[in-house]
């Protein structure tokens, strides 16, 4: 089996899929279902832990308006890049660290860490999401 290398991304990729998560980040300071969803691309998916898997933009701003009106309200979100990958012209993969502040937190409590992976294409010369899934560190 012969692979093909991957074209060095040039530095304006580099930087738009470092954005990323820093988008999401944004949003969901703005508690903005829209933004928020506006990352993903139209059938992007997200999985999340107990059992949520959305499979398009759409359901992914609806998820997210019940969740920051409910359960997420005032809350902020936190993630830190720990490696990025280009898989391939127009694919990368980005992984984070972090979790969910709860209001007046400053670090993220150990039993909320995640560990995620953000899989970006590039579509009309911009990055999004077509599959997001996170981990919990501690094993519950």
């Amino acid at each position: 089996m012969t692979s093909t290398p991957v074209p060095a991304p040039s530095p304006e990729d580099v930087a738009a899929v470092q954005q990323v998560p820093n988008r999401i980040v944004a949003a969901w300071a703005d508690n903005d279902a829209d933004a928020f969803a506006d990352v993903f691309a139209v059938d992007g998916s997200l999985i999340l832990p107990n059992d949520v898997y959305l499979k398009s933009r759409e359901e992914v701003r609806l998820f997210m308006k019940q969740a920051f009106a409910g359960p997420y309200a005032g809350t902020r979100v936190y993630g830190q890049p720990l490696a990025a990958k280009f898989l391939a012209d127009g694919v990368a993969l980005v992984i984070t660290q972090g979790g969910v502040l709860q209001p007046g937190e400053e670090e993220v409590a150990p039993e909320r860490a995640i560990r995620a992976s953000w899989l970006l294409i590039k579509q009309d010369e911009e990055w999004l999401l077509t599959a997001y899934q996170n981990t919990p560190v501690q094993a519950g």
